[in-house]
């Protein structure tokens, strides 16, 4: 009876050192490398959504857009390792609140959506939310906040088969994503909640709302975003 026990240890070691060790390795490697593909980009393309993505370097992203982003998503950004307590707090006191209680919604850092997007898949569940924490503690201790930033900004759905700044650029704004306005860059930030429902450019009064707040807002980051100059 204890070779098939024995058997079922090392399956379940070996899967949990493939779950785990892999994105590990990945992390290291990515902190030099372009991030090629991502899960959410293979749920799409199952789907029959095409793949629209062009990795460019931070330097060729515009800075208006890199600040919208902050403002947008995770405005804390620069001063955390990883998780910001209050938006944590916030969105457990909410999920408390809720008729829905089978969901956990916000609370995630620019950190935690990256390592999301790059190595886990989009459904909310407590044992995603536990590897995403994982992956977030070690890609703080390997990767530098601006390539953060950038891998980022470079793997974000931006649209259906949209990801990254250039090709959502390319695709609404029909420009690089290095000559983007101020307002291009915060309608692009304003519909990160929901990309494939919200328009960038024919924004409904909420999404409006947000654009508005971001742009200003985001003119008014300063050193708060120094940590990606």
């Amino acid at each position: 009876m204890s070779q098939p026990k024995g058997k079922g240890r090392f399956v379940v070691g070996l899967l949990l050192a493939v779950g785990v060790g892999l994105p590990v390795v990945a992390c290291l490697v990515f902190a030099l490398l372009p991030v090629p593909y991502t899960p959410l980009m293979a749920l799409r393309a199952g789907g029959g959504a095409e793949t629209r993505q062009t990795w460019v370097p931070l330097e060729r992203i515009a800075p208006q857009l890199v600040s919208a982003v902050i403002v947008a998503e995770d405005a804390k950004f620069c001063e955390h390792f990883g998780f910001d307590r209050e938006s944590i707090e916030s969105a457990w006191r909410r999920y408390l609140a809720s008729s829905n209680s089978r969901r956990l919604r916000g609370g995630s850092t620019i950190t935690q959506q990256t390592v999301k997007n790059v190595f886990l898949w989009p459904e909310r569940s407590w044992l995603r939310k536990g590897l995403e924490a994982w992956l977030t503690v070690f890609a703080e201790m390997v990767w530098t906040k601006r390539r953060t930033i950038e891998i980022y900004l470079n793997v974000v759905e931006w649209g259906n088969g949209v990801y990254g700044a250039e090709a959502a650029a390319r695709h609404h704004f029909r420009k690089s994503a290095a000559d983007l306005s101020a307002d291009e860059a915060a309608r692009l930030a304003a519909v990160l909640p929901s990309p494939r429902r919200w328009s960038v450019n024919a924004p409904g009064p909420r999404v409006s709302e947000r654009i508005k707040r971001i742009r200003n807002q985001a003119a008014a980051l300063g050193a708060r975003r120094a940590c990606v100059d």
